[in-house]
């Protein structure tokens, strides 16, 4: 059986360090692991270990703006095309791994998960491979330094969810820059979330995050901001998809955690009894602390 994992979020989340750390520990673990570029943009320098299957062997961003005169997002959605018009590159270049671990870095554009039809193609078409696909969608943990950025982050890794439907987890990433400088949940001064409570707050998003905080939205922005945040909050509470787990690549503990999460969902391994993921425990919030 082989496995897929798509490494998916918006740009500077960190996935490609997530994947050479991921690749890291699957050697360290005896584990066979490759990784694949699916970005036609991406810096040879961001590659701690060279791609087994890469993208711009077939078509590079670089080559599609010169040749094209596209833009960037114009090429990127080139080069997508044309990557779906020849999967049998792909399929040619997949055919040489049995039974291994396949960690796809992908692009920072979140179009490309929350409404193009590109990455579902491509997982159909990985399942008609018979390799099990998930995805793990990383949100930085800056983005809880602002509760409406995040709650924009929040609403982006839904529609990439319900974009994809497979097996799916969202990762809250770079947890060792969190300081006390972060936005108070309750709206007020910036005291910060070091406590492990409020920090579970956006780890599992509490909607009222969003609520109005001491009247500061109705008095000072037009009603529609609040009407707006109000039917947010409503579609949190009616649809609780989202959910992170924290990612401290700095501890160990904390990816061999994610990386559990990730065996479990698509069951790896599955001729040996099934595992269940190492959780999170007091301990583990203690350090972010």
């Amino acid at each position: 059986m082989r496995y897929a994992v798509l490494v998916t979020g918006p740009a500077g989340a960190g996935k490609s360090t997530f994947s050479n750390s991921f690749m890291t520990y699957l050697r360290d673990t005896k584990r066979t692991g490759h990784l694949v570029n699916l970005d036609p943009a991406a810096n040879a320098a961001s590659f701690e270990y060279e791609p087994a299957i890469d993208i711009k062997d077939l078509v590079s961003l670089e080559d599609v703006m010169e040749e094209l005169d596209y833009g960037p997002n114009g090429g990127l959605v080139y080069c997508f095309e044309y990557l779906l018009q020849n999967m049998d590159w792909l399929d040619e270049e997949l055919g040489g791994f049995d039974d291994d671990y396949l960690i796809f870095d992908c692009p920072g554009q979140i179009e490309l998960y929350t409404h193009h039809p590109f990455l579902p193609t491509l997982v159909q078409h990985l399942s008609r491979l018979g390799i099990r696909t998930s995805a793990v969608y990383l949100l930085e943990s800056q983005f809880m330094e602002d509760r409406y950025k995040f709650f924009s982050g929040v609403l982006s890794a839904m529609s990439a969810m319900v974009n994809l439907e497979i097996p799916w987890i969202n990762i809250m990433s770079k947890m060792d820059l969190v300081t006390e400088n972060v936005e108070d949940p309750s709206g007020g001064a910036r005291n910060g979330i070091r406590g492990r409570k409020n920090i579970a707050r956006y780890l599992d998003p509490d909607p009222l995050l969003l609520a109005t905080a001491r009247g500061q939205e109705a008095n000072s922005s037009n009603p529609r901001f609040h009407a707006l945040n109000q039917a947010i909050v409503q579609l949190i509470e009616d649809h609780p998809l989202v959910s992170f787990l924290p990612l401290d690549l700095t501890n160990s503990d904390s990816l061999e955690t994610v990386i559990s999460h990730i065996d479990y969902t698509m069951q790896y391994g599955e001729d040996e009894e099934p595992k269940e993921p190492h959780d999170l425990d007091e301990g583990d919030f203690a350090k972010m602390e």
